[in-house]
């Protein structure tokens, strides 16, 4: 009996050496809809790298964020927890973290299976504790090491947000302490730290937006010749150059992996492009005809594939797990006077490009434009290349590799995380058989495909319950609710009864 078990332990090391635990690259974009990318259709916007790890990878057609809007994506992503349950929604330049100290997060869950994990770009989940303002002259916290990151390189909230610092672990990095720096929501408050640098207001001084004018909002603090969102003093020296931003992020992310490849690491890297304001390095400019999306896009590409370069030169390719996605879905005139004509994502297309595809809407919408945005797993140890039409969504990514790596989730624990890994791994063609979707405070269900959307208020007007086939309907042109009322009723009451659910795992 005891040979029998020696034979037994001396397998499992075997299969354990032979398949030592894959690294984890998750490559994230911020406001790339599902036609901004050649793999899936784009035309006027070249991806040679984002298409490269398409081909080599498992494309997922039906792969989702949460939300149409990026905090509350980012949020589930990292907990496995749908947003809504926290009222997380896009934050403030000045909001507290958002994400609680004691739950379990996706990167806790890895170090407790043994990884370094990193987060290198845009964070947008707030810092700081909740009711005290945050002191930025000395360890800003609580923040991504209080929830599982052991290392964070951060664009603290979003490029269109104060302050205009990177933030190094605790630390704004280049802060020169005679020159204290401050966020605060009015103006007149910023004004009374009279002893830091004062920037222009945008209201007041408009001509000295010399980079591009605001459209809409991003009125606030001048910085770099463009309009933001709240109000900052203080911080000359740490001010970060908007066009050198995705190299900074690249090399922060080609180191973190040159000093994590002789063991398992997360690498959560998310940039800001092609989030507003777009501003290219200006060997991007002019990549496309439109303008300072389409190249910002153009350089997100090239950050991908040095990432993927770096993985190469590092002999972790093999045997790394890389995901490529998106925060929600395509959104064009966000606020500045770039070159793009369309407002928001009032229309589907901009100069000949539609950034959702075949999709309806974009972000701030609940249609799928909204949240089926770019979905690629690349992991040439297991997965085999090809296109999967399975349902799959990223607040499953913790409950999915739990189930890789043989962590078991408590009860309480990615509450919402579902596991999909078999249809991840493209070893099962159907994924979830349900999701919500949501969109500021409009709500959706998807079963199959069919999609109901809540009633909801727009522009202060009311806007019926809806319902959709997919299959026939990629467009979500034809209303169905009147001509299947037995089926709209039946998805109103699971998607009520999901909302008011305590989990979903």
């Amino acid at each position: 009996m005891s040979r029998i078990v020696a034979w037994v332990l001396a397998g499992l090391v075997s299969a354990s050496v032979a398949a030592p635990r894959p690294n984890i690259v998750l490559i994230y974009g911020d406001d790339v809809g599902f036609g901004d990318v050649g793999a899936y259709g784009s035309e006027m916007i070249p991806t040679p790298n984002i298409d490269r790890l398409a081909a080599e990878g498992l494309r997922f057609t039906d792969g989702h964020c949460t939300s149409a809007t990026c905090s509350p994506s980012r949020f589930s992503m990292l907990t496995g927890v749908y947003a809504f349950r926290h009222k997380v929604s896009i934050l403030p330049p000045n909001a507290p973290l958002s994400i609680p100290t004691d739950i379990t997060t996706l990167p806790k869950m890895l170090q407790r299976a043994g990884y370094k994990t990193g987060v290198i770009g845009k964070w947008h989940l707030g810092i700081g504790a909740k009711e005290v303002p945050t002191d930025w002259n000395g360890a800003v916290k609580p923040g991504p090491l209080e929830i599982g990151f052991d290392y964070s390189f951060l664009l603290p909230s979003t490029n269109d947000r104060v302050p205009c610092v990177y933030l190094k672990n605790h630390h704004v990095v280049g802060l020169d302490p005679k020159d204290p720096l401050f966020v605060e929501r009015k103006l007149a408050d910023v004004r009374k730290h009279a002893g830091s640098t004062q920037y222009p207001d945008a209201k007041e001084t408009p001509e000295a937006m010399t980079y591009y004018k605001s459209s809409h909002g991003h009125n606030n603090s001048v910085i770099n010749g463009i309009g933001r969102i709240g109000f900052m003093a203080g911080g000359a020296s740490a001010l970060w150059n908007d066009e050198t931003m995705a190299d900074e992020f690249v090399k922060e992310a080609k180191n973190y992996i040159a000093e994590n490849k002789d063991r398992p690491f997360f690498l959560y890297f998310a940039s800001q492009d092609i989030h507003v304001p777009r501003a290219p390095h200006p060997r991007f400019q002019g990549s496309t005809q439109l303008g300072y999306r389409g190249d910002a896009m153009v350089q997100f590409d090239w950050s991908t594939g040095e990432i993927m370069k770096a993985l190469e030169e590092n002999g972790l390719t093999e045997n790394t797990i890389v995901i490529f996605s998106s925060d929600n879905g395509p959104v064009y005139d966000d606020g500045y006077d770039d070159g793009t004509v369309v407002k928001t994502s009032s229309e589907e297309v901009d100069r000949g490009h539609d950034g959702s595809g075949i999709w309806r809407g974009g972000k701030y919408q609940i249609y799928e434009g909204g949240t089926r945005v770019p979905f690629i797993v690349r992991w040439p140890a297991r997965i085999k290349p090809g296109v999967s039409a399975a349902l799959v969504n990223q607040v499953d990514l913790m409950g999915s590799f739990a189930a890789l790596l043989g962590e078991e989730l408590a009860d309480d624990e990615g509450i919402d995380s579902r596991n999909t890994l078999a249809a991840l791994l493209g070893e099962e063609r159907n994924g979830l058989p349900f999701m919500v979707e949501e969109a500021g405070g409009k709500r959706a269900l998807r079963r199959g495909e069919w999609k109901y959307i809540q009633a909801y208020k727009h522009n202060k007007k009311g806007v019926p319950a809806q319902l959709f086939n997919l299959a026939n309907d990629p467009g979500e042109q034809d209303d169905l609710i009147k001509t299947h009322p037995e089926k709209a009723e039946a998805m109103a009451g699971e998607l009520e009864d999901l909302l008011k659910s305590k989990r979903m795992r």
